[in-house]
C-alpha cells in the first residue's frame, strides 16, 4: 500500500458483488476482495474519486476511520468518543449518522445510531463547549457505522444520497427498476454494445438508457450535482474537474437499443427520462404490446423485467409468461433473452429451459435472473448437432490414447471457463481489452465482438466435452460387462421371484389355464335353479346357502310391472299450504287492530237457509 492510499469499502446489491470488483479493477484499484453485499479495496484520493464517478454496481463508497470490538451501546459510545474527529468535522458543520447492524447484542439499530451521535456531540463539547448539529437530510458529513457480531466499523459515507440516483430520471412509473440493479442485469450478460438490445416492457425506461450508458461508456456520474466527498476539508477541485472531464474513454455505438410497454404513460416517462439523458439517438421507443411482435433485429439480445403478480391476477400473469415463452421461441430466434422474475411457476409457464440462473435481490424480493439460449431451427437438430459434438469429442479422446490426458484437458477448459467467470481474472484478462475500448476505433470494436465470440465457444466447448465423456463411460461400462460374462439382462433375470423360467413363461402365455365349464364352478348344494334365480328378484341378503332355498328379506313377493313408472328423484309432495307469491301483497302490521264489527241482536224467530228457499 503506497504512503498515500487508504482502504475503501463499495457497497452493493446481493448478487452483483463479482460485477462490481471487476469494474473496480478496471478502474485501477488494488487489494480488491468481495464480501456480502461489499467489495473491499485501497487506492488514494483520485481512486475515491473515481469509484464514485465510474462505477455503475456501487450503491456507496465507504471510508474506514476507526475499527473495534464492543458488544454493548455503552462500549460503542466510548469508542466512538476516543476518535480524533477534528480531522473529518467541526463544531459549525452538520452531520448525520446510519448505522447497519447484524448482531444479537444489538437489537436496534437507531439506539446504536442515537448513541454514536451523542459520542460525536460530547467529543466537541468537552473540547470547545460547542457541539455540529445533527441534520437527517443533505447534512455536510454522512457517518456509517457498521456492526457484525462484536465487530464496529465507523467509515465516512464519500458518496452522501445513494449512487442509484444518477440524476437523469424526472418521471417515473409505479415500482421502478432501480439504476444499480439494471445495470448490473446488464453487465451480467457480457453484452457491452456488439449487437442490438431489446426491452419490450421497458417501463421508465431504466434498462434502456444504462444499455446506452455502457455501449457509449458514459460514465454514471456524469448525471449528479454532488457527492458528499466535495464537502470534505481535504477536498481537491482540480482532481476532480480532471476526473469529471475526461471523456476519452468514451466510444461509438453501432446498434441502437429497442424499447416498447403496452402503456402510453409508460412510453411517454420513458421519452422524458431518454431525453433528459442525451439519448435519442440510440434509442427507440414504440407502444406496443409483446405479442405483437412479428420480427426483431438481428444480431440482438434481450433483456427484460415482467410484472410479478404483485399487481396483476393469477390467471392473468400465468398467461403473460406462457406468451412470452411463446413469442421467444417463434420471433427471437438467434437471441439470448435475460428475464428477471421471481416466482417458479411463472418461469415454468415460459417453458424453456434455461441455460444459466442467478439469484438477484429487487427491493424485498429475492428474484431469479434466468438466461434462454434461442437457437434456429429444431430443437432436434440442436440436440443432434451437440451430440455430434461430444463423439468428435471422445474420438478426439480415444486418439489421444489415454483416459488421464484427456481429462488433464477438460481440467485445463474448465479452469479457463471459472477464471473467465473469476471476478479477479476476468478483469485482469479484460483489462486490456478496456483500454483497447478506450480509443473508440471501429477496427478495434470488431476485434472485440470477435473475442466474445471466442469466449462463446470456449464454454460450448464445456458442454462437448461432457457429452463426449458421457458417451465414452458408457461404452467403458459395456466392456466391463462383456468381460464379467453377463449383462443388464442376467442380472435382472437372476433378481426375479419366478427362479422356474419355464414355469414363468408359460404362465404368462396362458398354457396352464384350463377352459372354463359351466358344472365345473365351486358350487354345490347352495345352488339355485334358473327358474329360483328368476322368481327371486330381492336379492341374496336372506339366502340359506344350507338348505339351498332362497327368500327374499323384502316381505311378500310382488309381480313385476313393466308398465310402472321410473323413479323421479327430483319430485316432491304436494303442499296444501303453499300459495302463489303475491306481489301485490300488503306487508303483515304488528299494531293493526282488529276490525270490529257492529253486533247485530240475536233473533230466535230467523229462518234458516233452506227454508228462504223453500219460500221461493
Amino acid at each position: 500500500m503506497g504512503k498515500n492510499c487508504f482502504e475503501m469499502i463499495a457497497k452493493t446489491l446481493y448478487g452483483l458483488e463479482d460485477v462490481l470488483a471487476e469494474e473496480l479493477i478496471a478502474i485501477g484499484a488494488s487489494d480488491v476482495e468481495t464480501g456480502r453485499r461489499m467489495v473491499s479495496f485501497t487506492g488514494d484520493k483520485a481512486m475515491l474519486y473515481k469509484a464514485n464517478f465510474y462505477c455503475r454496481t456501487a450503491l456507496r463508497i465507504l471510508k474506514p476511520v476507526a475499527e473495534f470490538k464492543a458488544s454493548h451501546a455503552d462500549a460503542v459510545y466510548q469508542e466512538v468518543k476516543n476518535i480524533d474527529w477534528d480531522n473529518y468535522l467541526s463544531p459549525d458543520k452538520t452531520f448525520a449518522v446510519d448505522a447497519v447492524i447484524y448482531s444479537e447484542s444489538f437489537n436496534h439499530s437507531k439506539f446504536v445510531a442515537y448513541r454514536t451521535k451523542d459520542a460525536i456531540a460530547d467529543y466537541f463539547n468537552d473540547k470547545y463547549e460547542k457541539r455540529p448539529s445533527v441534520r437527517v437530510n443533505n447534512p455536510d458529513v454522512y457517518i456509517n457505522i457498521h456492526i457484525s457480531h462484536n465487530d464496529c466499523t465507523v467509515s465516512l459515507d464519500s458518496s452522501g444520497e445513494s449512487l442509484h440516483k444518477r440524476g437523469y430520471r424526472v418521471s417515473q412509473v409505479e415500482a421502478p427498476l432501480n439504476e444499480v440493479l439494471a445495470a448490473g442485469m446488464i453487465l451480467k450478460t457480457g453484452w457491452r454494445g456488439e449487437s442490438h438490445f431489446i426491452d419490450p416492457m421497458c417501463g421508465s425506461g431504466t434498462l434502456l438508457i444504462e444499455a446506452a450508458m455502457i455501449a457509449l461508456n458514459i460514465a454514471p456520474g456524469v448525471f449528479r450535482k454532488e457527492y458528499a466527498f466535495e464537502r470534505w476539508p481535504d477536498f481537491d477541485r482540480d482532481l476532480f474537474d480532471e476526473i469529471y472531464n475526461d471523456e476519452s474513454a468514451e466510444c461509438e455505438f453501432q446498434c441502437k437499443c429497442y424499447g416498447s410497454d403496452i402503456s402510453p404513460l409508460a412510453i411517454e416517462k420513458a421519452e422524458q427520462n431518454v431525453r433528459s439523458a442525451g439519448l435519442l439517438k440510440y434509442i427507440e421507443l414504440k407502444i406496443m404490446p409483446f405479442q405483437q411482435y412479428s420480427e426483431a433485429p438481428k444480431p440482438g439480445i434481450l433483456v427484460m423485467n415482467p410484472p410479478y403478480g404483485e399487481r396483476i391476477s393469477a390467471n392473468d400473469i400465468l398467461e403473460l409468461y406462457s406468451m412470452i415463452g411463446e413469442r421467444l421461441k417463434h420471433v427471437f430466434s438467434g437471441y439470448s433473452a435475460w428475464i428477471l422474475s421471481y416466482k417458479d411457476e411463472c418461469f415454468d409457464k415460459i417453458g424453456l429451459r434455461p441455460k444459466e440462473r442467478m439469484k438477484l435481490i429487487n427491493g424485498d424480493l429475492e428474484c431469479e435472473y434466468r438466461c434462454y439460449e434461442l437457437f434456429e431451427g429444431k430443437n432436434k437438430d440442436y440436440k443432434k448437432e451437440q451430440k455430434e459434438g461430444g463423439e468428435d469429442r471422445n474420438r478426439k479422446w480415444s486418439e489421444s490414447g489415454g483416459r488421464r490426458e484427456d481429462r488433464g484437458d477438460r481440467q485445463s477448459e474448465s479452469g479457463s471457463s471459472r477464471s473467465w467467470r473469476n471476478g479477479r481474472d476476468r478483469d485482469h484478462d479484460s483489462d486490456g481489452r478496456r483500454g483497447e475500448r478506450s480509443s473508440g476505433s471501429r477496427e478495434e470494436r470488431s476485434n472485440r465482438k470477435g473475442g466474445f465470440e471466442k469466449r462463446g465457444d470456449r464454454v460450448g466447448g464445456r458442454k462437448e466435452n461432457f457429452g463426449g465423456h458421457r458417451e465414452g463411460r458408457g461404452e467403458r461400462t459395456g466392456d466391463r460387462e462383456r468381460q464379467s460374462g453377463r449383462g443388464f439382462g442376467q442380472d435382472q433375470e437372476e433378481n426375479t421371484p419366478f427362479r422356474n423360467k419355464k414355469f414363468a413363461e408359460e404362465r404368462l402365455a396362458g398354457k396352464d389355464r384350463k377352459p372354463y365349464g359351466r358344472e365345473s364352478r365351486p358350487f354345490g348344494k347352495g345352488r339355485f335353479s334358473d327358474k329360483e334365480r328368476s322368481s327371486d328378484r330381492g336379492g341374496s341378503f336372506g339366502r340359506d346357502r344350507s338348505s339351498g332355498e332362497g327368500r327374499s328379506s323384502f316381505g311378500d313377493k310382488k309381480p313385476f310391472n313393466k308398465d310402472r313408472k321410473p323413479f323421479n328423484k327430483d319430485h316432491k309432495p304436494f303442499d296444501k299450504e303453499k300459495r302463489s307469491f303475491d306481489s301485490g301483497r300488503k306487508s303483515f302490521d304488528r299494531d293493526r287492530k282488529p276490525l270490529k264489527k257492529e253486533g247485530k241482536p240475536f233473533d230466535r224467530n230467523r229462518k234458516s237457509f233452506k227454508d228462504r228457499g223453500n219460500e221461493d
